[in-house]
């Protein structure tokens, strides 16, 4: 049987991973190696995690070390 996400999940997953595929051009574009570097994270970690609010939390996270990282 297939996993299928809750509506709940599914929409985490699609906004952090639109902000990671944001952050990811924005990095190659600028040269910002952080951006590009969180940017992955973005996309990648929803691999990992399995609980919503793991998901929310490290996305939330992520998308914060954005813009207080920034250079």
């Amino acid at each position: 049987m297939e996993y299928m996400p809750d509506p709940v999940d599914l929409f985490a997953m699609l906004a952090f991973s639109a902000i990671g595929g944001a952050a990811i051009l924005y990095g190659r574009k600028n040269g910002r190696t952080k951006a590009l570097l969180l940017g992955i994270a973005l996309i990648g970690y929803q691999f990992v995690v399995t609980q919503t609010w793991q998901l929310y939390a490290l996305g939330v996270g992520l998308t914060a070390a954005l813009f207080l990282w920034r250079d």
